[in-house]
């Protein structure tokens, strides 16, 4: 039979397919993954309280729950965010989302229609830029800069474009590029998305993974007219296994969400729910998170002193505060996919740059690192491995 698949799903293609099937292989050093260590997964908190839970209320695990997430998480997270963040308003609501890429489709299908415009950060999280594409949506990318996205190329797509619904960003610690916004790039972004009525997505998977300097306030602190919608989640924190994530938004906004959730999904799993419930409510996550920042920083110093000792000066890359990311730029002349396809041979992957553009065919002479998987050996001989096949492509 021939198949027809949809004009949207033709649209999306596996950038970065190829390299991450290679990723999986054993032997290879895998520098292209985005996923938590796995030596910092809580295994004996979650195997404790699993084991209560099951113990003390079986049927409330096993059983249905409501699409909008678990009452007592829906409420322990809005007293956590109001504590640690300051932000929640009385016109806001929490939705409980099957991890956070959940939300950006949600808002996405609750928001969009085919051919209106949303706006985001140039490169930018792939997850992100494939589910706005399965919409029928116009993208339209805001180049990075060394303190966030480029706000006159926000002006400029907005004075451009119609029917813009939506603009994305990563704040802190961004995907891939690992820049965090400055808070003066946060109140203009703010104030522009306010003057014309549009509404912010501001996606924030690594803000508690911060190493270096004080935490800035998000932008969700400045909502005064409830057009930010805050997704975060705990797949960074405690485990991606579990897929967990929320979304604090207008309420207007969380019951729109909530209607197709329950079409989606019907509800995130309740044991996880539970489970994410009892680190907030019963044990001592603030301390957790220090522990995990104390682990990536070690992790972070080590690789950065790795980059010092094996790269070119000619090879450029970011100083970041926090997350898991290092966005490596090569010069000019060095052909990008050649140059990943080299590593590949050489049993070393990471994820080029094009993987992250809106148009994947457009020219980037970068690429992104992970250092949070990876151990501290695979780690330096896969970037003692990346200056080795830099050095054979100036001689060519």
């Amino acid at each position: 039979m021939e198949y027809k698949f949809s004009d949207n799903i033709n649209k999306i293609e596996s950038s970065v397919g190829e390299i991450l099937k290679y990723a999986s292989m054993p032997g290879y050093i895998t520098l292209s993954a985005g996923n938590p260590s796995a030596e910092v997964f809580p295994i004996a908190e979650i195997a404790e309280i699993s084991d209560r839970i099951l113990h003390e209320d079986p049927i409330s695990v096993l059983q249905y729950n409501i699409p909008e997430g678990h009452p007592k998480l829906r409420s322990s997270l809005k007293s956590f965010l109001r504590r640690k963040y300051s932000i929640g308003s009385p016109n806001d609501d929490v939705v409980v989302l099957s991890g956070a890429q959940q939300g950006m489709d949600l808002l996405t299908k609750a928001l969009c229609n085919r051919g209106d415009t949303i706006i985001t950060e140039s490169p930018s999280f792939v997850g992100a830029l494939n589910c706005f594409k399965t919409y029928g949506v116009n993208l339209v990318g805001m180049p990075m800069q060394h303190d966030g996205p480029d706000l006159s190329a926000l002006e400029s797509a907005i004075q451009n474009n119609s029917n813009i619904k939506l603009i994305y960003t990563i704040p802190n610690f961004q995907n891939p590029t690992g820049i965090t916004m400055s808070l003066k790039k946060r109140k203009n972004l703010y104030s522009i998305a306010k003057k014309h009525n549009i509404i912010i997505l501001e996606d924030n998977p690594y803000g508690d993974l911060r190493y270096i300097g004080e935490d800035i306030p998000h932008i969700k602190t400045l909502d005064d007219a409830g057009i930010v919608v805050y997704v975060s989640s705990f797949s960074k924190v405690i485990s991606p296994g579990i897929r967990t994530a929320y979304c604090l938004a207008p309420k207007q906004i969380c019951d729109k969400l909530t209607v197709c959730k329950q079409c989606n999904d019907v509800h995130s799993t309740v044991w996880s729910q539970l489970v994410a419930n009892e680190f907030l409510t019963k044990y001592d996550f603030d301390n957790h998170l220090l522990k995990l920042r104390k682990f990536y920083s070690e992790k972070y110093l080590f690789t950065k002193n790795l980059l010092k000792q094996y790269f070119d000066e000619k090879i450029s890359y970011t100083d970041i505060k926090g997350g898991f990311f290092i966005w490596c730029t090569l010069p000019d002349n060095i052909d990008m996919p050649s140059f990943c396809n080299e590593l590949v041979k050489r049993k070393v992957c990471v994820v080029p740059g094009t993987a992250f553009m809106i148009d994947s065919t457009s020219p980037c002479n970068s690429f992104r690192i992970n250092f949070s998987t990876p151990s501290n050996q695979a780690l330096e001989d896969g970037i003692k491995t990346i200056s080795e096949v830099y050095s054979y492509f100036l001689k060519q």
